[in-house]
């Protein structure tokens, strides 16, 4: 069940709630009495953790403002690209031969 945060304008008084997401919303405060409590936008509580994921992803100030991915030139790298020829495919299977010999 997620956890939901409320703040009364009139008293600031604030509460986190533990509700189902089909509970209705919450308007009375329970500290000062009037219909002034008011659910509050959060951020999400949880963490993506596996291989995959880095903790720095999508946390801005890095990221293209066109939509495309960052350019993997090799030079910039420092990386030398595969000869054409090594990367063209995978190499043949070797078929079995028959035995001429009969046994």
């Amino acid at each position: 069940m997620p956890i939901y945060a409320y703040r009364c304008d009139e008293c600031g008084f604030a509460k986190d709630v533990l509700q189902k997401i089909s509970d209705p919303v919450l308007t009375v405060c329970p500290s000062c009495g009037k219909s002034a409590f008011k659910k509050q936008v959060t951020a999400a509580g949880f963490q993506l953790k596996g291989s995959g994921w880095y903790v720095t992803d999508f946390r801005g100030g890095n990221a293209p403002a066109t939509g495309t991915a960052p350019s993997t030139d090799g030079a910039a790298s420092g990386a030398k690209e595969a000869p054409a020829a090594a990367s063209a495919g995978p190499a043949p299977a070797a078929t079995p031969s028959k035995d001429s010999s009969g046994t």
